[in-house]
């Protein structure tokens, strides 16, 4: 088991994830730009480095969590020569395919091994470690990183190839998306036609509509009690992010030639939502709907 990992990029998914690496005995070197994210790692125990090329010199495994694929392909072409010859890139990210094998491609020419590794589970899966890991990469490469990600996940997927773990997580998190849009639909309908909000769940819950957007992130207040709804959707898992998972989906749509019209009209409606509500968890589509189809808001 790799014993030092540099881990750069420590925000609500990161920090969590990092954290769990340190109880689970790893030595951690932690990077972020942002002061306060320093200061939670420090505070779970990592070792805070001051810059990134600084903390991936002395380790065997580096683990990125960051934003977006332009950010990963700069901060790789930042620090890969400053590593050990055949250190392991793990990353976390959610990025675009084609943005994941440049990274692996960049990682492997200069002397290194490398897997695409998004996650799902949101920040409450991060802070459990029990995230859901879907992995592209050589299969030699994710047996050395399996020890690691089960730290951190519930379960771990080696789904295929440099790349395709990203496109598991894109696959995902289309259907997800377009899952709470027709829910929220059901339920507005349902708002409209004197079907109460737990009689809907009630009946919806062990019928053929069943979901998880449902019986575990119900976008109202009172079936499910841990869901955003009852906390004023306060992410959970934000707008901005479902809107850029669903981007990349349809990027990935448009470039294969598929004709997801479902998929596409989901990133259009996310995208609007998103102009208003960035900062809200995904399920708040909901009131959305509701405002869009004349109705006060509940």
């Amino acid at each position: 088991m790799a014993t030092t990992v540099a881990f750069l990029g420590l925000g609500h998914m990161g920090g969590p994830m990092a954290a769990n690496l340190v109880r689970a005995g790893y030595r951690v070197l932690a990077f972020d730009p942002v002061p306060a994210a320093r200061e939670q790692a420090r505070a779970d125990g990592a070792t805070v480095i001051d810059t990134a090329v600084a903390a991936v010199a002395e380790a065997e495994v580096v683990v990125t969590m960051l934003p977006n694929g332009r950010i990963v392909l700069d901060v790789y072409r930042e620090i890969l020569d400053a590593a050990a010859p055949g250190t392991l890139f793990v990353d976390c990210s959610t990025i675009d395919v084609a943005d994941a094998k440049q990274a692996a491609e960049q990682a492997v020419a200069a002397g290194h091994r490398a897997l695409d590794a998004p996650v799902s589970g949101g920040v409450s899966g991060a802070a459990a470690g029990t995230l859901t890991f879907m992995v592209g990469g050589a299969a030699e490469d994710f047996a050395a990183a399996l020890p690691l990600l089960e730290v951190m996940g519930g379960k771990v997927v080696h789904c295929g190839g440099a790349g395709v773990g990203q496109a598991a997580k894109i696959c995902n998190n289309m259907m997800l998306g377009i899952s709470m849009i027709g829910l929220s639909e059901a339920i507005v309908l349902g708002e409209k036609l004197g079907l109460s909000h737990d009689r809907f769940f009630d009946v919806v819950s062990t019928a053929s509509g069943q979901c998880w957007s449902l019986t575990t992130y119900c976008p109202v207040p009172g079936p499910v009690p841990t869901s955003p709804a009852n906390n004023d959707y306060q992410p959970g898992f934000a707008t901005a992010l479902m809107t850029k998972d669903l981007g990349l989906a349809a990027n990935a749509l448009r470039d294969n030639g598929v004709d997801g019209r479902i998929g596409l009209l989901a990133a259009e409606l996310y995208e609007r939502f998103n102009q208003d509500a960035a900062e809200k968890d995904f399920s708040a589509i909901v009131t959305d709907i509701r405002t869009r189809s004349g109705e006060e808001q509940l």
